[in-house]
Order: C-alpha cells, then sequence, then structure tokens
C-alpha cells in the first residue's frame, strides 16, 4: 500500500495555539479511504480537540487493531507515538503501555467488528479496569474491507445495500460501557463536528476509562436506504442529550444563562465540564439513568448522543494498583529488583 505524506509547507498567517502550533502539525498522511467516509470526519474532530487542547503531539499515544477504522491513525497526529496490533487486541497492547509509562496520553481507535466481535472480550476488561485511556470506536455498522457484511453492531431489522435483512440481535457498545463501569461514556455522530469535538476534548482530559461510540456511515456499503448507520438515518433519529463545554478554568465565564441551568462536572485537573441540557431533567452523572435513557430511545429507533454518563472522582489502574508516581520504564535495577527478602516477603503475603 502506498501513503502519501502531506507537504510540510505551512502559511504563515495560519493560527497557532499557545504552544505554536498550528492545526495542521496535528495533522498525519493523506487519507486512502473512500470520498465522503465518516471516519476521516471523525480524525479530523481529533485534530480540532487536540490542537485546541494543546497537547504537544508527541505526548500521545495511538493505538488501533485491524478494519478501515484502525487505518486512521495514520491520518492524524503524525508526530504521535503510534502502534498497529493485530484484529481485536488493542486494549491489551494499550494496558501495557500504559502500565509501563503513565505520562503519556493514551488513544485506543477501533471499529465496531474490531471492538464488539472477535475484541469484545479485550474491550469489556480494559473497561472495567479503569485504564487511562480514551476510547474511540468509529461504528459503521458493517465490515467495510471484506463488502459490507453486517457487523455485531448491526441493528437487528436493517437492511444491507443487497437488501439482505439482519436478523441478529444487535450489541449496544455505549449500554456494554455503562454496564461495565466506565467512568465517561458518550455517543457521538460523525457528521455532527460541533457534538464531537468537545467530547473528544473532554474525554481526552478524563482521568479514567473514557469511551465514545462515534456513529460513522460507511459510504461504500451501509448509507442507503433501510440502514440505521446512514447519515440520513441519524440525522432524522438522533436524540441529543446535552452539549458539552469543556472549560479550561474552573471558574469560566458561563456567558448568556440558558433555560435550565447547566450541571457543571469538577474534574480532578481544575477543569470542568459544563453539561448544557436539551432532554429537561436528565442527569449524566446518574449510571442508572442514563442506561434506561439508551434503552428507551432505542426502543423508539431513536440514537441518542452526547455525553451519557461522567463520573466526577473517577480512578484509573495505576490508582487501583496503586503503582508508584514515576512510570515503571523510568525505574532503575535497584527499584525493579529490590532483593531476595523483599521477594520472600510478597510470597509470604500471598500464602
Amino acid at each position: 500500500m502506498t501513503f502519501i505524506a502531506k507537504p510540510r509547507l505551512r502559511h504563515p498567517t495560519l493560527p497557532t495555539n499557545r504552544l505554536g502550533y498550528t492545526r495542521r502539525d496535528y495533522e498525519g498522511k493523506i487519507s486512502t479511504l473512500c470520498a465522503g467516509c465518516g471516519h476521516d470526519s471523525i480524525s479530523a474532530a481529533i485534530i480540532q480537540a487536540c490542537w485546541e487542547l494543546e497537547i504537544e503531539p508527541h505526548r500521545v499515544a495511538k493505538l488501533s487493531g485491524i478494519g478501515c477504522s484502525s487505518k486512521t491513525p495514520d491520518y492524524f497526529l503524525g508526530g504521535s507515538h503510534g502502534f498497529n496490533s493485530v484484529h481485536g487486541r488493542m486494549p491489551s497492547v494499550l494496558t501495557g503501555a500504559n502500565l509501563a509509562n503513565r505520562d503519556l496520553i493514551y488513544l485506543g481507535v477501533s471499529g465496531d467488528g474490531d471492538s464488539a466481535s472477535i475484541g469484545l472480550g479485550q474491550f469489556a476488561h480494559v473497561l472495567r479496569r479503569g485504564v487511562n485511556m480514551t476510547y474511540i470506536v468509529e461504528n459503521n455498522g458493517v465490515y467495510g474491507l471484506t463488502k459490507g457484511q453486517f457487523s455485531a453492531t448491526a441493528d437487528q431489522g436493517s437492511q444491507s445495500k443487497r437488501g439482505v435483512v439482519n436478523s441478529d440481535a444487535a450489541i449496544d457498545l455505549v449500554s456494554l460501557a455503562l454496564q461495565l463501569g466506565a467512568s465517561f461514556v458518550a455517543r457521538g455522530f460523525s457528521g455532527d463536528k460541533d457534538q464531537l469535538v468537545p467530547l473528544i476534548k473532554a474525554a481526552l482530559r478524563h482521568p479514567g476509562a473514557a469511551f465514545i461510540d462515534v456513529v460513522s456511515p460507511c459510504v461504500a456499503f451501509n448509507n442507503h436506504a433501510g440502514s440505521t448507520k446512514s447519515y440520513e438515518y441519524v440525522r432524522a433519529h438522533n436524540a441529543t442529550m446535552n452539549r458539552v463545554e469543556f472549560l479550561h478554568r474552573l471558574h469560566a465565564d458561563p456567558g448568556e444563562p440558558p433555560d435550565e441551568p447547566p450541571i457543571e462536572v469538577p474534574q480532578p485537573d481544575g477543569t470542568t465540564l459544563r453539561l448544557r441540557r436539551l432532554q429537561a431533567g436528565y442527569d449524566p452523572t446518574d449510571r442508572i439513568a442514563a442506561v434506561n435513557q439508551v434503552q428507551a430511545h432505542q426502543a423508539r429507533g431513536e440514537v441518542v448522543t452526547g455525553l451519557l454518563f461522567v463520573e466526577a472522582g473517577a480512578h484509573d489502574l495505576h490508582q487501583h494498583l496503586n503503582t508508584v508516581a514515576t512510570p515503571l520504564n523510568r525505574l532503575g535495577d535497584a527499584e525493579l529488583c529490590p532483593g531476595q527478602a523483599v521477594l520472600e516477603r510478597i510470597n509470604a503475603s500471598l500464602r
């Protein structure tokens, strides 16, 4: 496969963030996906989010599995670390990398086939362990690399491009993430950048397992009448729960007051999430309410989007394991091999 690098020239008038980076500095290679693919819109949203958050690209580690979605990390953050793992095994590789070096920002990109089929067990354990990461599933309901068969997230009763009706029940990754204990759960739509960019920004700053399911239409095999993952269907059936404003300071200008006061969720780093409710009375800090909302709207054939659940005092895997603050890959022999006496005490504690 041939990859085409983008030219390195930059126009002198391009706006920069406080680090001096332009938005182009967060791009990668030229995409080889189909024109109009929703995955490219997600890549653009990730680029925008990282630029606005003023993240140094080399501080990001992006990991993926196999599939159209797993090709996309090559198209953003060209100056970051990256690893393309085998099919469905991205979460294990990400977990190991996170344990070795907690100082990096971890971004896992996967697809509905990669995460909901062969990688379903991996998906479950990385969320329940609370690995500090942003896990994005680019969900189009089909296997785009193998000519459009239904994936495990295809809705029951939806039709393929050839008119075949899916008889299998769908796996809803958002519902699973809520039940597995993810501390940040959201759903976005690749056709709504205004909603998706703030969701990604909030997930990247969340100190725990942050999961975003993004409905991302496949223009080649799943963007037709009868599909429930097409641009037209999602726009017509989108039930947006809230709009996210990611604030860099805890006490920021609230702007014009809405009809219903926003919900503010403080984060451990001093920032805050301000959620402006579009569904009256919805509380995104209530996990049970989130599960009920998702299922109620699914029963009506609606796609719920927005920040569905966030846990203010979330903890990550390092806090659960009580690891040292220094990244493990920087420890020397004295710390990693403390001697026979320490080993005997550990063995004795396990008897």
